[in-house]
């Protein structure tokens, strides 16, 4: 074996000796790279997170050393699963020219392992001398300490390198440290405090700009945490808030992780989770496991109501588009970013708010989303699953503090729009930060939930998962709302959707779990399950569905 460079030779055969020993792949099936990197039952990854601590060391030597973040979690999954999520620089997710080579490494064999460990140092221009700088979370999950721990030893055989462990945190906290660590604190400083400190600062200041008493807007809110991180998070964060919000904790942990709770519970069962039974008006949000999905619902006496990523996104594009307006700043484009997921009245909504050439459809995965919104000034962002934030370019930055410091009635509005941008964590989607964001502008407008939920009336819809023998099978093209793989399946749903009035449905899958997602929607209940069932069905008969098919309600 020869890498062309000295000392990798000996790095790839330390890191394999060491893996082979201690993290063994052995005859482990294949991991495919996801939608946010690798997920399944946590006794299988044991050989992933060790690779994976050696790819962000060699990604982070290709860097110059700027340090790199690894998440272990499996984000809104039974507690059996988990996963990892590695940060770039900037606090973005993984360049996605890089999941080629986590996957490649993830699922090499134990014998070729330290060939491919020099051969990708080379190939991605990693300098051995230059020491890398990984920084480490976890999630609460039992298996998380030793999945850990596998990625700090992985790590530690790519010298010269150091790993510094953040212990248990939220996704977004993590993000957030790591882009502190490499912008020299222009973002924040690199630890929990100064984490909590940015957004409780900035959620302060911009609330005491209210200068009159709430008629509607109450500052009260309970917080369904999924049994997970952000429980942990939140209650080191709420007791400096006082009076101007009181939080209370609901799943904080003491419960089975994500079971019958949490953002993806109450999407996909449009019912309110286990320990919340909503009096009239009282205002809940709720997170997913690692806390980077947030969304609300309330009671408004006839129904349970969800105010879902899409809500959430016209609320804060709304909010901003009202204080550019109010600060006579033209000239910068505000746009809003959507999937496939968005509901039909949601995507004709912000078609009036912002503009039809500013609504952007991309792909499922915020990474898809993230990179749609740096295109805009102002770039809104959020999968109706809760997960997003908002993106402000440096024009936007540049024009606004000119008119905050410029003085006269515009100024207010400016001043406004600045505190907003702090109090939004940029680097990636973020439950505490964006709750936040959603209570200074509800309180900032005087808003109760009701109010909040009048913006558009959704078409009826629903999501079902459907188990097949190969997810892999389905293909999709044009922001996944076609499928071309198995082929004949599209035609199929189109002549099912043309029968519906408003009917609009795709089918996709998963980019976490071992299923194919279905997304119908139609202008009544009945037609939606109608059409929602018969390509359940489709599906199911189409592509080998394993177990009972599902019934759609």
């Amino acid at each position: 074996m020869s890498s062309g460079i000295p000392g990798w030779e000996d790095i790839g055969r330390e890191a394999a000796a060491s893996g082979k020993a201690c993290y063994p792949k052995g005859t482990k099936a294949a991991q495919p790279y996801g939608t946010a990197g690798f997920r399944s039952l946590a006794d299988g990854l044991d050989h992933v997170m060790f690779r994976m601590g050696i790819l962000a060391a060699l990604r982070s030597k290709a860097l110059g050393g700027k340090a790199i973040g690894v998440m272990v979690t499996a984000s809104h999954n039974p507690e059996c699963d988990n996963g990892v999520k590695l940060v770039d620089p900037m606090g973005d997710m993984l360049v996605q020219d890089w999941e080629p080579h986590a996957a490649r490494l993830a699922n090499v064999a134990d014998d070729e392992l330290a060939v491919v460990v020099a051969e990708l140092a080379v190939l991605v221009g990693a300098d051995p001398a230059v020491p890398a700088s990984v920084i480490v979370g976890r999630d609460t999950r039992a298996s998380s300490v030793r999945l850990a721990l596998a990625v700090v030893d992985g790590v530690g055989t790519v010298r010269p390198s150091s790993a510094r462990s953040l212990g248990v945190v939220t996704t977004p906290q993590l993000h957030y440290v790591v882009r502190c660590e490499n912008t020299s604190m222009n973002f924040g400083v690199p630890s929990l405090s100064g984490y909590a400190d940015k957004y409780l600062n900035a959620f302060e200041r911009l609330v005491s700009l209210v200068s009159k008493p709430s008629e509607r807007y109450s500052p009260s809110v309970t917080i369904d945490c999924a049994n997970g991180v952000g429980a942990v998070a939140l209650r080191e964060m709420t007791a400096r808030l006082g009076a101007k919000l009181k939080v209370e904790v609901v799943n904080g942990g003491e419960g089975p992780l994500n079971e019958g709770c949490g953002a993806d519970f109450v999407k996909l069962k449009q019912a309110a989770p286990a320990g919340c039974s909503p009096a009239v008006g009282q205002r809940f949000a709720v997170f997913d496991g690692d806390a980077d999905r947030l969304m609300y619902f309330f009671n408004d006496g006839e129904r349970f109501r969800l105010l879902d990523g899409d809500r959430i996104a016209l609320l804060l594009a709304d909010f901003v588009s009202g204080l550019l307006k109010d600060s006579g700043i033209e000239g910068l484009r505000l746009g809003l970013v959507q999937t496939a997921y968005a509901n039909g009245a949601a995507t004709a909504r912000a078609v009036e708010a912002v503009g039809g050439e500013n609504v952007v459809c991309a792909k499922t995965g915020v990474k898809h989303c993230h990179h749609a919104a740096i295109a805009m000034d102002v770039g809104v962002y959020f999968e109706a699953n809760g997960h997003g934030t908002v993106i402000f370019s440096d024009k936007f930055v540049e024009r606004v503090r000119g008119v905050a410091s410029g003085g006269g009635p515009t100024q207010l509005a400016a001043n406004q729009l600045l505190l907003f941008r702090d109090l939004v964590n940029e680097a990636v989607g973020d439950a505490i930060s964006i709750m936040l964001a959603v209570e200074a502008v509800l309180l900032l407008r005087d808003w109760n939930c009701a109010e909040w939920f009048t913006q558009y009336s959704d078409l009826p819809n629903r999501q079902i998962k459907v188990a097949v023998s190969d997810r892999w099978a389905f293909e999709t093209i044009d922001a996944e709302r076609k499928c071309v793989k198995p082929e004949g399946l599209q035609a199929e749903i189109d002549a099912l959707v043309s029968s519906a009035p408003k009917g609009r449905a795709f089918v996709r899958p998963s980019g976490t779990e071992d299923c194919v997602r279905v997304y119908a929607e139609a202008e009544t209940l009945e037609a939606l399950v109608t059409l929602a069932q018969s390509i359940v069905d489709v599906v199911y008969d189409k592509a080998g569905g394993v177990g009972a098919k599902p019934k759609v309600a």
